[in-house]
């Protein structure tokens, strides 16, 4: 498996030599913001894939910035994803795992194998967990299931007393009343979401800053359209969607998987995180943050990054490519973002305006990249710097990974929310002095 792993490295090192010629130093790659550097694609019999061997946390703490604290407030879920701060400071945790897609080469079975080896072995809890800290200790002393029996639920939004939960197959809502702890009755059925094949079942889910529409990310059936353009029929798009009446139409697309979404305060404008296609080299294309534009198209299948096109893509389709969108900013190839929040004043000076997104972590790539949170500063509403390692210290120096972040909130106190999917933990970050 090792040698099949690094073949793929030696198709790709002419191209990589010619690149080193080509630049001044390696400080001249620029890797994030709005004008990535771009290489030109590299590929080879297979691609390069590494995850990192899972490995115990023991008494070790992921690293956090001086003048912050961080402490685990459940562990032993059942595959944490994402999380919502109720009104009265109840934490609810989405639980599960979903997709069903067959694989189509032998490249995806081996594929299949390097992935497996970064998750957990602990079975899908497909439920919502709720987290209780009664005395305002920071400790969440209560732990109990709200609702089970879901289908793979991702996607957290509270719009009045209507709880809303995106499974991998169909949008539901649940009575709420402040302070309850278990749903009372089953969940009402709002719409169906794309579940055949199911390539990238999960569903993020914001809500408007009014709470008329509820907004749900369809991620692809295939990385580049292997299964076909029919496969990918209502995919990699963001609905808006009525929660009244369930209609729902294409708000954005080309997104080929948005993975978590979230209002910006003060603009009411929707933000997302996609993970970009792989097997075009270690450091194409970039994942991104991005303002999801009404009516926007931004690029797959055909294009990455505005107007790059793609070559495996056919036929191709200049008219789509000439209108794609380029995103806002890159946060770097293969990431794999899964998390996205606005900070607030209360995070403290360095960290009150930005965004916390949870970089899930690298499989197409020989040495991994993300596997931590990182903090994107803002300045007049718009990214303004170089992403800052806020919680870090999943991977080992030994080369094996402790946990996986996955979704991020910020509850109204300033402490950040962490959802971790490998050591089943929901971990809390706080500043030292409030």
């Amino acid at each position: 498996m090792k040698d099949a792993i690094q073949l793929p490295r030696l198709y790709a090192a002419p191209l990589c030599l010619l690149l080193a010629a080509g630049s001044a130093s390696a400080q001249e790659i620029t890797r994030y913001g709005p004008n990535p550097t771009l290489p030109e694609p590299s590929r080879g019999l297979l691609p390069d894939m590494s995850v990192p061997e899972p490995a115990e946390w023991g008494d070790t703490l992921p690293s956090v910035p001086e003048g912050y604290t961080i402490t685990a407030i459940a562990t032993d879920l059942q595959i944490p994803r994402q999380t919502l701060v109720l009104p009265n400071g109840d934490i609810l945790v989405a639980e599960g795992s979903g997709g069903s897609a067959p694989q189509l080469k032998p490249k995806d079975f081996i594929a299949g194998l390097i992935k497996s080896q970064g998750t957990t072995s602990v079975q899908s809890g497909n439920r919502l967990t709720l987290l209780r800290d009664a005395d305002g200790d920071g400790r969440y002393e209560e732990q109990t299931t709200f609702a089970d029996d879901l289908n793979a639920p991702y996607g957290l939004a509270l719009v009045d007393n209507n709880l809303y939960v995106a499974n991998q197959d169909t949008l539901v809502r649940f009575d709420y009343e402040e302070g309850q702890t278990q749903a009372s009755e089953p969940p009402e059925v709002i719409t169906q979401l794309p579940a055949e094949i199911n390539h990238h079942w999960t569903k993020a889910m914001t809500a408007s800053a009014d709470g008329q529409f509820l907004y749900v990310g369809i991620g692809s059936n295939s990385n580049i359209t292997e299964r076909g353009m029919e496969a990918e029929v209502n995919r990699a798009e963001i609905w808006q969607i009525d929660p009244n009446t369930g209609m729902h139409r294409p708000y954005a697309t080309g997104l080929r998987n948005p993975t978590a979404m979230a209002i910006q305060p003060g603009t009411e404008q929707l933000w997302t995180v996609v993970n970009e296609r792989d097997e075009l080299g270690p450091d194409l294309v970039p994942d991104y943050l991005t303002t999801v534009q009404e009516g926007g198209f931004y690029g797959w299948p055909y294009s990455y990054w505005g107007q790059h096109v793609d070559s495996r893509v056919q036929p191709r389709n200049p008219e789509k490519v000439e209108s794609a969108i380029a995103p806002d900013y890159a946060l770097g190839s293969h990431v794999a973002p899964l998390g996205l929040a606005f900070s607030i004043p209360e995070m403290g000076d360095e960290f009150a305006e930005g965004v916390f997104i949870g970089e899930h972590g690298s499989w197409n790539r020989a040495d991994p990249v993300g596997y931590k949170v990182v903090f994107v500063p803002f300045s007049d509403g718009q990214p303004s710097g170089d992403p800052i390692d806020f919680v870090s210290g999943f991977l080992t120096d030994d080369g094996r990974t402790r946990g996986r972040p996955v979704g991020v909130t910020v509850d109204p106190d300033g402490a950040l929310i962490i959802a971790d999917d490998l050591s089943n933990a929901i971990w809390r970050v706080t500043p030292d002095s409030p």
